[in-house]
């Protein structure tokens, strides 16, 4: 098992940079997940790791060797790809097999190789049976055998569970997860546009956006303190809702006048030097609750639909044409809150304030826009 670092390492096709100044320590152990809008560069990312994309600028080293210069096949790594890639004509034993026999490996060590990946994913009842009579997550869990063989340096994932249903996700999600826990010294790399994947697998998310890295972090540090308004959209579901207003108050607390006329403090701290600027304050709808008749609120709107999912309802308030609606998720069934003028508010602990694109919380945090290539 090994370390991956990156360091100013870039992408280009002519005269197109896709990635420019990636920077990233990846220790063993850890599970790795890029993610980021399509056309983000993480795939493409990950297959530079691979060694199917070759780098332009800046160095991969793997284990402290820099690897930039060296064939997939000698790199020590093992990827899963979105199409299982199975060989229709040979039983679950035979593919999972292949590379060791290629490798000349002794039929002792194939034996033992196949059988110990075919325990941890519980594919021994299968081992004899062709590609065509397993189901998408069989065939996915046969995949993913295969790399286990091998004992790579390092697993890469490329969106291995998008091919699946939505019940085989899950199920899959919760094997891979097993998987990384009975292999706890292996490091892995994942790349997905599923959030929940993300969030659930991740040791570490890495955001890509602009060509770039957004932010890294653990899935709660992404969640509860984004760096940057990208960020803050585009993790969590529904997104972060940001609404303009001024500060009027700093200090260890930051107060904000909102443009409809509320009021939104925030346990962000802010200096002097704000006082009057312009800011979006963030709040997730998740995070909105009723506020109290002749209290502060942070946003009033009128309820155009209402989203009734049992243990919480979707509130969607009008907005101009072109724009996103402001979105609150409160516990319980408010169907009766539609086409109400509604007032909501959150905890100060829950307010997010972003200056320039900047979260107040990172003062050097990066402003990113993604703009797609």
């Amino acid at each position: 098992m090994a370390d991956l670092k990156l360091t100013g390492v870039e992408k280009a096709y002519g005269d197109v940079k896709v990635l420019s100044n990636i920077n990233l320590d990846i220790q063993q152990g850890e599970l790795i997940v890029f993610v980021g809008p399509s056309g983000c560069g993480k795939s493409t990312l990950l297959r530079m790791i691979a060694g199917l994309e070759k780098i332009t600028g800046g160095t991969l080293e793997i284990d402290g060797t820099v690897v930039n210069d060296v064939p997939p096949a000698q790199r020590g790594i093992a990827m899963v790809f979105q199409s299982y890639a199975l060989y229709p004509h040979m039983t679950v034993r035979e593919n999972m097999s292949f590379a060791l026999k290629i490798a000349k490996k002794s039929q002792a060590e194939i034996d033992a190789a196949v059988e110990a990946a075919a325990e941890k994913l519980q594919l021994g009842q299968y081992l004899d049976r062709l590609p065509k009579a397993l189901s998408g997550g069989q065939r996915q869990r046969v995949a993913i055998g295969r790399s286990i063989v091998r004992d790579p340096k390092v697993y890469l994932f490329d969106e291995p569970l998008s091919n699946l249903d939505a019940a085989l996700r899950v199920a899959t999600r919760l094997e891979i997860a097993q998987l990384k826990e009975a292999m706890p010294e292996s490091t892995m790399v994942y790349v997905t546009h599923d959030q929940v994947e993300a969030m659930t697998l991740a040791t570490r998310i890495v955001v890509l956006a602009g060509g770039g890295i957004a932010q890294v972090g653990s899935p709660l540090e992404l969640y509860e303190k984004p760096e940057n308004e990208f960020v803050a959209q585009f993790i969590g579901s529904p997104k972060m809702n940001l609404l303009p207003g001024k500060i009027i108050g700093t200090g260890a607390q930051t107060t904000v006048e909102m443009t409809d006329g509320g009021r939104a403090v925030s346990d962000y701290p802010s200096d002097d030097s704000l006082m009057g600027a312009a800011v979006n304050v963030g709040v997730r709808p998740e995070d909105m609750v009723e506020a109290a008749p002749g209290g502060d609120y942070v946003f009033e709107g009128k309820v155009a639909i209402t989203e009734a999912l049992g243990e919480v309802t979707l509130l969607y308030f009008e907005a101009p044409s072109g724009e996103d609606p402001t979105i609150g998720k409160l516990q319980g069934i408010h169907k009766d809150l539609k086409g109400q003028v509604t007032r909501l508010t959150a905890e100060p602990a829950k307010v997010h304030v972003f200056k320039d694109g900047v979260s107040l919380h990172y003062p050097h945090g990066k402003h990113v826009t993604f703009a797609p290539h």
